[in-house]
């Protein structure tokens, strides 16, 4: 199973055109759906520093953090930069690069791949959509499970539609570029909160800020 959940993501967001954008630190960047419908990436605000969003999720973290799919890394470089322990897993290099660059320290390693602190960590964050990983929220929900030390939490960012689908996509620069396509899965609140309870995690909050949505999980 974790073959056919982590290979063709893992070739797929090592692209060209992802790798590219992170390299420069600026989109245009898209997932593309095969009926051509286009989800925009926001590779600036991912490259930028912590906004006031990412703020509230930092402070529902507790005791050492793992961020999966942590892309150039603002949020384990701002746990760093308090002093809080942080690791940042990445199937991208030049995301594990950034990372490192900006203070932080990171694997380029998919969340399916034997990881550090494996039932240790106190929280476990899924932000930026990484929901979406694999394009299955329940066995990236289990995964989640056995990362995370009992009593920890999972924090995750979720569409703010009311959306459940899994689909194939590929990552797009809107000139021509394109990565190998790739399974990927869009949630909104409700449809994770199901999909938590199935997984055995209890929903312990749901908030909105600044155009975004997250939902707070506990073992």
């Amino acid at each position: 199973m974790t073959a056919q959940l982590t290979e063709p993501s893992t070739r797929a967001w090592q692209a060209d055109p992802y790798a590219d954008a992170l390299r420069v630190g600026r989109g245009p960047l898209y997932l593309r759906r095969h009926d051509g419908w286009l989800l925009p990436l926001e590779v600036e605000r991912w490259c930028a520093e912590p906004d006031a969003a990412d703020d509230t999720v930092l402070a529902r973290c507790t005791g050492p953090v793992l961020d999966v799919g942590c892309g150039p890394g603002r949020l384990v470089a701002a746990l760093a930069r308090l002093g809080r322990t942080a690791l940042g897993v990445d199937v991208t290099p030049e995301a594990v690069a950034r990372t490192v660059r900006a203070g932080g320290s990171a694997l380029c390693r998919s969340v399916f791949d034997p990881l550090p602190g494996e039932g240790g960590w106190g929280t476990v964050m899924l932000i930026d959509g990484n929901i979406g990983i694999g394009g299955d929220p329940a066995g990236l929900l289990r995964r989640a499970g056995e990362l995370t030390a009992p009593g920890g939490c999972l924090l995750v960012e979720v569409a703010t539609a009311d959306v459940d689908e899994r689909v194939e996509v590929s990552v797009e620069d809107g000139n021509g570029g394109r990565g190998t396509a790739f399974r990927w899965a869009r949630l909104g609140a409700r449809a994770l909160r199901a999909e938590a309870r199935a997984a055995g995690w209890t929903p312990y909050d749901t908030w909105q800020t600044a155009g975004r949505q997250f939902v707070h999980l506990t073992r």
